[in-house]
């Protein structure tokens, strides 16, 4: 009968260890949130954040998940980056305290308080934004989450797309309203590394 239970034990344990929650950090230069709004009517402008960290970790079984992501507002661009005989770039402006303020807020920052899980993966994360020393939430919806070994780092990784919309007055942001749109909609890729 022992030997039936350290059997027993010995075949669980591999389920057990599937069954704890994973962590994996951002890998930065594939962990970029992109944002898109209206110009005067006229088309959609679009833009980026180049710098970015945090991690998540996810337990399936569980169905349990968290993440933390942290943006360095100083990284954004919209691919205006040179004068020419102006007295600034539309970049330049955008780090300004009429956008992102950076020299005040260096950093914007989410933090899930709750995810959704479709099966074993994540649909929906439920969390706070932090812009402009502005709290407030903002749901984001998982498009799109693949789990295996990277081809090039050779190492276990999660990655996908995220999106969510927010209104970028609720965060004290008012410039130009409502000639350039109010509503933001944020595209996020990521990869996250197992730790």
């Amino acid at each position: 009968m022992r030997k039936i239970v350290v059997g027993a034990l010995i075949l669980a344990m591999p389920l057990a260890a599937a069954a704890e929650a994973e962590t994996f950090a951002f890998d930065p230069p594939h962990t970029f949130p992109h944002f898109a709004l209206d110009y005067a009517g006229y088309a959609t402008i679009y833009g980026r954040f180049d710098k970015t960290a945090g991690r998540f970790t996810i337990d399936r079984a569980a169905k349990t998940a968290a993440l933390e992501l942290a943006v360095e507002t100083v990284s954004v661009t919209t691919g205006d980056n040179e004068r020419g005989s102006r007295a600034r770039t539309r970049d330049e402006h955008l780090r300004t305290a009429d956008f992102f303020n950076v020299a005040e807020f260096p950093r914007m920052t989410y933090k899930s308080t709750n995810v959704k899980f479709n099966g074993e993966d994540p649909a929906e994360i439920e969390g706070q934004l932090t812009l402009l020393g502005v709290t407030r939430p903002l749901t984001l919806k998982v498009d799109r989450w693949v789990c295996k070994v990277h081809p090039f780092y050779k190492k276990f990784g999660c990655g996908g797309n995220a999106s969510g919309v927010l209104k970028r007055s609720e965060f004290g942001m008012k410039i130009f309203l409502p000639v350039l749109g109010d509503e933001v909609r944020i595209t996020i890729m990521f990869l996250g590394m197992k730790q």
